[in-house]
């Protein structure tokens, strides 16, 4: 067993993990937070992003020892209290949410891409979601969603 520190959402937690533990199950089943979801448990679909150190990752493919030291945001990091941010207002206001398996990566992403560009073109969102897939909606609105999120982050300031 190794004891992992990490900072999760802003909170500093201390962890022991065994060297097979991944990210994916650390948050769910050691800290609780099952908003992250496992879905192919390859990499491969994206219903397990999270942000690490500020870029984002497949916590299905990272070992939770290797977070020593790292901060990590997941779905439930993102909301301020009783405000949604911006990239889950959009996704509300754009109906770009159906099942909700693959949303919260979804989200996480599109937090990661408005965080880094504040004008990204219709390829620059596709290629920051083309980590994560969807089965229900397709990737329009959610291309949308992320125009609406850029929007929302403009009328804040």
């Amino acid at each position: 067993m190794t004891t992992v520190n990490l900072n999760v959402n802003g909170k500093d937690y201390s962890v022991e993990v065994d060297g097979s533990t991944r990210l994916l199950d650390l948050l769910r089943d050691s800290l609780g937070l099952t908003g992250t979801k496992e879905g192919c448990g390859e990499g491969e679909c994206g219903a397990c992003t999270v942000i690490m150190d500020g870029e984002i990752v497949d916590s299905c493919l990272v070992l939770a020892f290797q977070c020593e030291g790292k901060e990590i945001i997941t779905i439930e990091g993102v909301q301020n209290g009783d405000i949604l941010h911006p990239a889950q207002k959009a996704f509300i206001e754009k109906g770009a949410v159906q099942c909700g398996f693959c949303i919260p990566g979804m989200v996480l992403a599109t937090k990661a891409i408005i965080d880094k560009n504040e004008e990204p073109t219709d390829d620059e969102i596709r290629e920051g979601l083309s980590g994560n897939l969807c089965r229900c909606t397709g990737y329009n609105k959610m291309v949308e969603a992320v125009h609406r999120a850029v929007e929302i982050n403009k009328e804040a300031k």
